[in-house]
């Protein structure tokens, strides 16, 4: 037991006055309680060790230390430096096996039990082999502290008075009254001092201290004042070694019947409770597989519910699970913003002692340079015998020499109170280190959580969907009731509902959800018609859903990939990284990477070109200013007219436009160079970048009159989707279908307006390292992504409705990456031009009968006359 009397500072107004107090260490709930005197039941007050931070100040004297908690600090002194530093040792000791203790079995949930048995061999391992020893090991004081100083009388004060506590007289009375009216019976049934309940939680512990301190008396015996001879000190120091701490349970060499059953004791007291945990972690298995066989009787339920009204009861079933989990994420969320309260009362403790070390190493070395400049001074001053008898005197030399003796003293002092303190900023920053990886476990939970209710709340809007469209054959009563629940769940802000969700950001890694991203899209897509609403929100839930999912898993590890790299070289690394998706921090970086690595800007010539372009108007201006309040709608940066990047997107296409009269302007360019300057954010970067894929990804002709190489790049595109997907082709050539109709478009302008933002520039990154084959790639995957769905379509017009839109559902750009780059055995660039080549003579060759046709006709109507 850690227990004995010290001198509390007690301060009343001006007067400060030492008293007097008895020490016991509640193990329970790691607090120190103080009374008057050992035998007194009520407690005068408590120190809360677990938040606390230690200092002992040299400059108070000898013995006296600080606790500091976050609400009061307590000045104590004790008898000695040796008891001090004893104190403080046990304290810093048990303050780290508490919160230990405390992180090894969080509440509930079965990720928390899986991370109480990660941390429970992780902190145990620690305790074993961290053994970071800031200051020598100090032994028991066992005069002073410990359960023989309880037998001891108290250390008298001035007076009675002085030790009486004002603060709290009905607990001195009750004191009083209790060991007058109890003591004799109390001593008369052999009453010890902890015999009351609140301390009664290991009293075996108290017997076994007492025999193995009895036999080691008996043992090795003691000297004539009282103290531990040598043989016991070095046995009692290699046992604290062994043991990792002060005051816990040593194993001595000595094989005698005793210690041999304390091993097994305590053995068996270790085994109860690995037993007890196994036992709660079963528990919460059989909860989760009764939670999912439940979940699994709920859909066979709803599937095979003969009624409408039964299912309907199934959805508000799912309704209030809903609700259940959003109030447990809300529990979740106040928990975390305690923790962050404690982190930052720590965080700031933590900086004040920095500074409190830092001011005591800069005294600690003025000192130093006193004393070496006395010693220098003495050292000339003892050169010269003559001039030393007849400047100093015997007594300035003995006054210069204690003044260096009592320096000399407090830099003793002062090294072990900065060796003390090191121990302590130690200690802080390990628990520190446990409280941020609980919160890190925390947030993670929290993410979980909230990706699965994104998720039940897209299952809840897709059933509403399916309800929806079959409406028509409900009786009214439901048809009504479908339709409530609908306009209930378009009402619901996606915006404000995600914002309260991830009011946390989790530790800079999970951002939050808001109706635009980074570079200005909408999250939500905008659709015109009525009832595709719905599927707006449904698709909204999925996108969020899988960032969460994805982000500690797969986003994070790719950031870190990212922040190693350096300088940029082309290399097999770099290749998959970009095709994984470069992180918005580093998107423009790279890509101006790209961009000269091909096309080298010239100084000055856009100016020129711009320049150019306000002394005369080119052919193209018109259509350039009918083009640009179409371009990227959905985007906050280019829906108004009044929008700042509109004008700069005017530049931009009219210096193109001169610096290339053989395009000069063609629909498409402008939703390329759009992309461009949202990255890129500079116009004459953005210039460069335009120039980059249309002279040299795209090939010759793309953006001509005739279009030729585009109309080429679908026929390509058509061999490549009857090779790779066979069984799509031929659904669309049953229903005769055209997908270049579809196709052109995703080829013309990169898959701008057709992907969702994150999917879109995931896309670009590739195309632009890799060029245009990346298109093809990307087009195949779209296709293979949906074609279970395509093909379950028996109607033309409802095929190309579909293939209108649905591109916009894709959600899960790693799923369509993989497809892209893996499981459509990916082609090679020489396969590529080799099918242009060919087609492109077919398609010159068809231009040419088309040619002579045309003036065959001509010349047959001329002859014919009017």
């Amino acid at each position: 037991k850690l227990c004995g009397y010290l001198n509390k500072l007690g301060i009343k107004g001006p007067i400060k006055t030492w008293k007097s107090r008895w020490f016991f260490y509640d193990e329970n709930k790691c607090r120190l309680l103080y009374y008057r005197t050992a035998q007194d039941i009520n407690p005068l007050g408590s120190i809360d060790v677990s938040s606390a931070s230690f200092d002992c100040k040299m400059e108070n004297g000898e013995g006296v230390f600080e606790i500091r908690t976050p609400s009061r600090a307590f000045t104590l002194k004790a008898i000695s430096k040796q008891a001090m530093m004893y104190w403080l040792q046990q304290l810093q000791m048990r303050r780290w096996e508490f919160c230990n203790t405390q992180s090894r079995f969080p509440s509930n949930g079965i990720l928390s039990c899986s991370l109480a048995f990660v941390s429970y061999f992780v902190f145990t391992f620690v305790d074993v082999v961290d053994n970071d020893d800031f200051l020598p090991l100090v032994k028991t004081p066992t005069e002073v502290v410990g359960l023989k100083a309880a037998s001891l009388p108290a250390p008298q004060a001035s007076t009675a008075l002085q030790n009486f506590s004002l603060k709290h007289p009905w607990t001195e009375i009750q004191n009083t009254v209790y060991n007058i009216c109890g003591s004799k019976q109390l001593l008369g049934s052999n009453w010890n001092v902890f015999s009351f309940d609140e301390f009664q939680e290991h009293p075996e512990n108290v017997d076994e201290e007492q025999e193995a301190e009895g036999a080691g008396d008996f043992k090795e015996g003691t000297l004539e004042d009282g103290r531990m001879g040598p043989r016991l000190n070095w046995i009692r120091k290699a046992r604290w070694m062994n043991s990792g701490f002060p005051g816990s349970e040593e194993l001595s060499r000595e094989k005698n019947s005793v210690e041999k059953v304390g091993v097994l004791q305590q053995q068996i007291l270790t085994l109860t409770e690995e037993v007890k945990s196994q036992k709660e972690l079963v528990k919460l298995l059989h909860k989760a597989l009764e939670a999912a066989q439940q979940e699994k009787r709920v859909s066979s339920m709803y599937l095979t519910a003969a009624e409408d009204k039964d299912r309907l009861e199934l959805v508000r079933h799912k309704v209030r699970q809903i609700a259940d989990l959003t109030s447990r994420l809300e529990a979740l969320e106040q928990e975390k913003k305690e923790l962050e309260q404690t982190l930052t009362l720590r965080d700031s403790h933590i900086q004040e002692l920095k500074e409190h070390v830092q001011l005591l190493m800069e005294k600690n070395h003025a000192k130093q340079e006193v004393i070496m400049t006395l010693t220098e001074q003495m050292a000339r001053e003892l050169s010269d015998p003559l001039q030393e008898a007849n400047t100093i005197t015997v007594e300035t030399l003995y006054k210069q020499q204690e003044e260096i003796e009592h320096l000399k003293d407090d830099i003793d002092a002062y090294k072990t109170q900065n060796q003390f303190l090191n121990s302590e900023i130690h200690q802080v920053t390990r628990l520190w280190t446990s409280v941020a990886e609980n919160e890190k476990a925390l947030l993670m939970k929290c993410a979980c959580l909230q990706a699965r209710n994104c998720q039940m709340e897209s299952k809840y809007l897709a059933v509403l969907r399916k309800l929806q469209e079959a409406v028509p054959g409900l009786p009214n009563s439901h048809a009504e009731l479908v339709k409530n629940l609908i306009q209930e769940a378009l009402q619901w802000d996606v915006k404000e509902e995600a914002e309260e969700a991830l009011s946390f950001e989790l530790n800079t890694a999970f951002c939050p959800f808001s109706e635009y991203d980074e570079y200005g899209f909408m999250t939500v897509p905008d659709y015109e018609i009525e009832d595709w609403k719905l599927l707006a929100k449904i698709q909204a839930l999925e996108i969020k859903s899988n960032k969460l999912r994805s982000q500690e898993v797969v986003e994070k590890p790719l950031r870190e990939r990212w922040n190693s790299i350096g300088e940029l070289n082309p290399s097999a690394e770099l290749k998959s990284l970009i095709r994984s998706g470069i992180p918005v921090e580093h998107r423009q970086r790279v890509w101006r990477w790209m961009v000269s690595r091909h096309c080298s800007p010239v100084p000055g010539h856009y100016q020129r070109l711009l320049e150019q372009s306000r002394s005369t108007e080119h052919p193209a201006c018109r259509q350039i200013e009918l083009d640009l309040p179409r371009t990227l709608t959905n985007n906050k940066h280019f829906s108004s007219p009044t929008s700042q990047l509109i004008p700069r997107l005017r530049r931009v296409l009219l210096a193109f436009s001169w610096h290339n009269p053989a395009i000069g302007y063609c629909q498409g360019l402008n939703r390329l160079a759009a992309v461009a300057l949202l990255v890129l954010e500079d116009e004459e970067s953005a210039f460069w970048c335009l120039v980059y894929i249309v002279e040299n990804l795209m090939p010759a002709d793309y953006y001509s009159d005739t279009l030729i190489t585009s109309q080429v790049d679908q026929r390509v595109f058509k061999d490549f989707l009857s090779e790779k997907l066979p069984r799509l082709m031929a659904h669309f050539e049953q229903y005769r279908i055209d997908v270049s109709l579809i196709t052109f478009n995703w080829f013309l302008v990169a898959f701008v307006d057709s992907l969702v933002s994150d999917i879109l520039l995931r896309v670009w990154d590739a195309f632009l390292y890799e060029g245009t084959k990346v298109i093809f790639r990307y087009a195949l995957a779209i296709f293979k992504y949906n074609e279970e769905e395509i093909l379950r379509i028996h109607d033309s017009v409802e095929i190309y409705q579909y293939l209108r839109f649905f591109t916009r559902m894709i959600t899960d750009g790693r799923k369509l990456m993989n497809i892209a780059f893996n499981d459509l055995n990916p082609f090679p660039m020489k396969l590529l031009r080799n099918r242009r080549s060919m087609h492109r003579e077919e398609l010159e060759a068809e231009l040419c009968e088309l040619e002579q046709i045309k003036a065959a006709y001509v010349k047959e109507r001329a002859e014919q006359g009017p």
